[in-house]
């Protein structure tokens, strides 16, 4: 009897910890985002649009931080970490996180190509998403 009373507050904190995590209020996700910065023009990144193409998978653009700028938040703003230069402790511009130089590879251009080769309706050209009237 007196080993249950002692589990009794273990066992009551695991409980409120597992309805904690199940009323857990999700992160608000912005529609829209303009990424700013490039000099051929900002990109209006429709957020939403993106989120039921990834099927709400986060991780598919917003990768675990590193130990040397961990994250702030679960899900943070690429160029919060990627900026137009590089600052130390990143290693990876805005530009090359997004896609190469020529906008050949990347994480951005990779899933276009993909979206694209299965007939879905992609940019894939600079002028398709850099806008300069998005700054």
């Amino acid at each position: 009897m007196k080993k249950l009373w002692i589990l009794a507050p273990a066992i009551v904190f695991s409980l409120l910890l597992s309805m904690a995590a199940a009323f857990r209020v999700q992160e608000k996700t912005p529609d829209v985002v303009i990424l700013k910065g490039n000099p051929m023009g900002g990109v209006k990144f429709n957020h939403a649009a993106h989120v039921k193409v990834t099927g709400d998978k986060c991780v598919t653009c917003h990768h675990a931080s590193k130990p040397e700028k961990p994250l702030k938040t679960p899900h943070e703003n690429c160029q919060n970490c990627h900026t137009r230069t590089v600052a130390a402790p990143m290693k990876t511009m805005a530009r090359s996180a997004f896609h190469d130089g020529p906008g050949k590879k990347g994480i951005c251009i990779n899933c276009h190509i993909k979206q694209a080769a299965a007939k879905k309706a992609a940019p894939l050209k600079c002028a398709g998403c850099h806008k300069k009237a998005n700054v």
